[in-house]
């Protein structure tokens, strides 16, 4: 299975004008919010010289290359961790993909409008980390209730709660910090937990 990247942003930003020029597909590319609602997805074979000279050498029945998998994801606005604009599909398609390609808008052109009225590229990068952030730290919050009753159990199960917790703190207070999930120093005994709770900032 390929890897797959989501081209994430505000609207307007040309997501979907570089989701076109990634795999030669012809999306519509237009001058108004939410223009993409569902993803669009292209994949795009990765050539690899090596590869051709190595199957001349084993003659396989099939030459397979690498590819990559885009995902053009709908335009997030300020509160999509509350549901603003496509916000609760935003964040569903982000975490479906391995990796984040942001894109942020530094051209001004009065033809082509901005969801906020003016072009900043720093703050529109802080409003799409904030609304990742934000949900990050919901999805904490409801795990962490679950595992606090988790906590109370005698014996392995209590224990192996109370160590999910302590991760969970940290990733908290630096998510609260506005700092993403990807920033805690953790230990390789720590490192497997925070995997499980698939974070958008991770």
């Amino acid at each position: 299975m390929p890897l797959s990247i989501g081209i994430v942003g505000l609207p307007n930003v040309g997501k979907s004008t570089l989701f076109n020029a990634l795999s030669g597909a012809s999306v519509l590319a237009a001058n108004y919010p939410f223009a993409t609602k569902d993803p669009n997805v292209g994949v795009v074979p990765v050539p690899d010289d090596r590869l051709e000279k190595l199957a001349v050498l084993y003659k396989p029945k099939k030459t397979t290359h690498a590819a990559l998998q885009f995902l053009d994801i709908a335009g997030l606005v300020r509160g999509a961790s509350k549901g603003e604009g496509l916000g609760n599909q935003f964040l569903a398609n982000i975490r479906e993909v391995d990796a984040v390609a942001h894109v942020l808008r530094c051209f001004s052109d009065p033809d082509v409008v901005h969801v906020d009225g003016t072009v900043d590229p720093v703050r529109d990068k802080e409003v799409v980390d904030t609304e990742l952030e934000l949900k990050d730290l919901e999805s904490l919050e409801k795990k962490r209730e679950r595992r606090v009753k988790d906590a109370k159990a005698p014996g392995k199960a209590g224990e192996e709660a109370k160590a999910d917790l302590a991760v969970y703190d940290k990733l908290a207070a630096a998510l609260e910090a506005g700092r993403p999930a990807r920033s805690v120093p953790l230990s390789d005994e720590e490192k497997p937990r925070a995997r499980e709770l698939f974070l958008l900032t991770a």
